[in-house]
């Protein structure tokens, strides 16, 4: 009897945590666009998964997505000067981006998964209520456009290289006039 109980137990543990993997997948972003090569659709599920849940840390600032979606040795290919490589960077960025822009938004507009690649076109926004440098926000709307690429290993981002539309940002946030 104890055995029946113990194998129904293990059994709703296991459901219980397949829903909430679920679930948690459910909440995270949805690229408007995915495109992927002929044949290569299960595989690329876990590029995918990597991709949302690196938008879902962008939307949220949560580390629980970057951690996630971040091997341990992530190595940021494009690393801004004085930004610290690694999760430690990732983290950083989002802190900065979120004191001007507290309400900060990634949109996956297009996802484009070859092997163990994905790039992806991102629309971030939100409004400038925060402070950058000696600007104190006043609201305005703010929308920008940035393009990343992903090498994804084991699940994870382990390489990124990124660009993005800073001279936009920076002119919507009226640190350079247009």
């Amino acid at each position: 009897m104890q055995a029946k109980s113990f194998v129904r137990s293990v059994s709703l543990i296991a459901v219980f945590s397949w829903t909430a993997v679920a679930s948690a997948e459910q909440t995270l972003p949805t690229p408007r666009s995915v495109i992927l090569t002929a044949g290569q659709e299960a595989a690329a599920q876990a590029v995918i998964l990597a991709a949302r849940r690196y938008a879902a840390f962008w939307n949220t600032g949560a580390p629980r997505y970057a951690e996630a979606a971040l091997t341990q040795n992530f190595v940021d290919r494009t690393l801004p000067s004085g930004r610290p490589q690694g999760l430690k960077g990732v983290l950083e960025a989002s802190k900065n981006f979120r004191s001007a822009i507290p309400d900060l938004r990634a949109e996956i507009e297009e996802l484009l998964v070859v092997d163990d690649r994905a790039v992806v076109r991102y629309i971030f926004t939100g409004h400038f209520t925060g402070t950058f440098k000696d600007l104190k926000g006043d609201g305005r709307a703010i929308s920008f456009r940035a393009v990343d690429i992903y090498r994804v290993q084991n699940g994870q981002i382990s390489d990124n290289w990124h660009l993005e539309d800073n001279l936009s940002l920076m002119q919507q946030l009226g640190v350079v006039k247009p």
